[in-house]
């Protein structure tokens, strides 16, 4: 059987009706790819459903019921279906017979790591772009979901068979880096001894950049000290963003998050060539960038309008609402054309799928930048681009006080160090990116099951526990679970045994689908349904002795229920590995 049961049974309905087309029975040239079998939204109407009738009874020529009679017979004839019954216009639901979950839980056994990865991604080049925060401080906690978020997915997309590349754009490009660089110089200069008073408004006034001006005083001395702005500016800069760059790298590790790419943007324009002149004038060639005014925008007048020709992008031939600037007045680039280039270098690098993970106020600039890559790659660019909501911290309900260390926000540091990164990686994935998060320091950490995180890792360090028993109890467990030629699985008969294997048919499935759909989080909701399944086996044990998952006197179903908590600690371990978060064996 195939790892994925719903994609066994879809496969097994295409050869029907490639079958059937075969002997004249149904037409040549029938879609059969739009074939799907999914699980019913309702769960009264059975295990699977198939929407076979309904796609290509049109194209047929067919009456949609008449065509699902046709199919539902064959069905019926099938290994492991129990109930076949046509709802609706054509619709078919199936209940699969005992057998088909225990056949599921020994394909698991079989493929042992196998189960759950998918190789739907053909080995295709993906560029996953997180984090990409400016260097000019500390990372907060609103940049730490979507590291999480990036991390995670980059992971997932992995098990589903892609070649990832984790990527960090470093903005050390524009004004922001030169407010940066100041800011250390005037820290430098009390590094040197002098008073220097408070942090004039418009500079960085944390205790980090203090840190940098001791760093630029170690580096040069006394050297820069009178020197005017334009000798020191380059030197001071380079040191700040290297400095920054470092705590932020640091900030990442403490999370387990990591990157194979940091791209500088910076070196789009200080490179041997000028890429983002190349890119615009690469879009000009293709009468894509023209020289015009915009009207003012409506509404709110926005300070950043002039009415003044300048050099635009024809984003609204790509479903853009406006057309978009690529120069400012006084010469240099927007921060758009410079992101067009970067992701034509993306694109240059092999990258025709590009994913990147950006906060929701960005959410007014994913129009332009979509736009902009189909543009510039000619269509052959596809860029997905996840937003992610903001983090409202709390403790115990109360909300929680800025950071005094900070001056400006909660970071990063400041969680991890509290709660861990366990706690911290899957509360940020237990809710879609783009809904709100609200994260209580008191809630993550207690130890029950209205944490989580405690709640999933709790399931695994259980099933580790019953293994060390069993080994102490039972030689014949000495080595661990049985393998699957020496177990009956039949034996598993009890509604919530079942109920378990259920949801483990369900795990190859979510991958994929989590994959296709870049949403990581929904693996973190499949294990919290997979730990409450095998809680209630646990709780149901204790009501039922014979349901226990040791019983001396009966090797057989202890093989058996071994042999199941065996696949359900490594579905936990895959899909807490895939969050980046542990698998503890043993919890206090």
């Amino acid at each position: 059987m195939h790892a994925n049961l719903f994609a066994h049974y879809e496969a097994l309905l295409r050869g029907e009706c490639a079958r059937l087309i075969g002997e004249g029975l149904l037409p040549a040239g029938l879609d059969l790819d739009r074939i799907t079998v999914e699980e019913p939204r309702d769960p009264d109407h059975g295990d699977l459903a198939t929407n076979a009738a309904m796609v290509l009874a049109r194209p047929a020529g067919r009456n949609p019921r008449e065509l699902a009679e046709t199919l539902a017979t064959w069905l019926r004839g099938l290994g492991g279906v129990a109930s076949v019954e046509i709802a609706g216009p054509g619709f078919i639901n199936l209940g699969l017979d005992i057998s088909a979950w225990h056949g599921v839980l020994r394909t698991a056994m079989t493929l042992g790591d196998g189960f759950g990865r998918a190789s739907i991604g053909n080995g295709e080049k993906v560029n996953v772009e997180y984090v990409s925060a400016n260097p000019t401080g500390p990372l907060h906690v609103g940049h730490c979901r979507g590291a999480v978020v990036g991390d995670a997915l980059a992971s997932l997309l992995e098990h589903a068979g892609y070649a990832v590349t984790r990527e960090y754009y470093i903005n050390d490009a524009g004004a922001q880096v030169d407010i940066l660089a100041r800011s250390a110089y005037l820290r430098y200069r009390e590094a040197l001894g002098e008073a220097i008073g408070p942090i004039p408004e418009g500079l960085y006034p944390g205790e980090y950049v203090a840190d940098t001006g001791t760093a630029i005083r170690g580096e040069y001395g006394r050297e820069l000290k009178d020197r005017p702005e334009s000798e020191w500016l380059a030197d001071v800069r380079r040191i700040a963003i290297n400095d920054q760059m470092s705590r932020i790298r640091d900030d990442l590790k403490a999370l387990n998050i990591r990157h194979d790419v940091f791209f500088s943007e910076r070196s789009l324009t200080e490179g041997p060539s000028d890429k983002v002149a190349e890119t615009i004038e690469a879009l000009r060639a293709r009468d894509l960038v023209y020289e015009g005014r915009l009207p003012p925008p409506r509404g709110q007048p926005s300070p950043d309008w002039e009415d003044r020709e300048q050099t635009l992008f024809r984003s609204t031939a790509f479903g853009d609402d406006v057309d978009r600037p690529l120069m400012k007045s006084d010469g240099s680039y927007t921060y758009f054309a410079s992101d067009i280039a970067y992701h034509y270098d993306k694109f240059a690098r092999g990258f025709t799928h590009m994913i990147d993970i950006w906060g929701a106020d960005h959410g007014g600039y994913v129009k332009r930048m979509k736009a902009a890559v189909e543009a510039i790659t000619g269509g052959r660019g596809e860029l997905d681009v996840k937003l992610c909501q903001m983090v409202r911290l709390f403790r115990g309900g109360e909300p929680v006080a800025m950071s005094k260390r900070a001056g400006e926000f909660v970071t990063l540091r400041e969680v991890v160090g509290e709660v861990g990164a366990d706690a911290v990686r899957f509360m940020m994935l237990f809710r879609r990116s783009d809904a709100p998060l609200d994260f209580d320091f008191v809630k993550v950490a207690e130890q029950s099951r209205d944490n989580p995180v405690f709640y999933v890792q709790y399931a695994h360090a259980r099933i580790s526990s019953v293994f060390r028993n069993a080994a102490q109890e039972m030689s014949a467990f000495a080595e661990g679970p049985p393998a699957v030629e020496d177990v009956s699985l039949a034996l598993l008969s009890d509604e919530f045994e079942v109920q378990l294997l259920r949801r483990l048919a369900h795990y190859p499935k979510t991958v994929e689908a989590a994959a296709r759909a870049h949403e990581p989080h929904r693996i973190a909701f499949y294990l919290h349904e997979l730990a409450g399944d095998f809680h209630a086996l646990w709780n149901r044990g204790k009501e039922l002795p014979y349901l226990r998952f040791i019983d001396a006197g009966r090797i057989d179903y202890t093989s058996a229920r071994l042999a199941m908590l065996g696949v359900v600690a490594y579905v936990l371990r895959d899909g807490l590995g895939i969050l980046g978060v542990s698998a503890p064996e043993e919890m206090d």
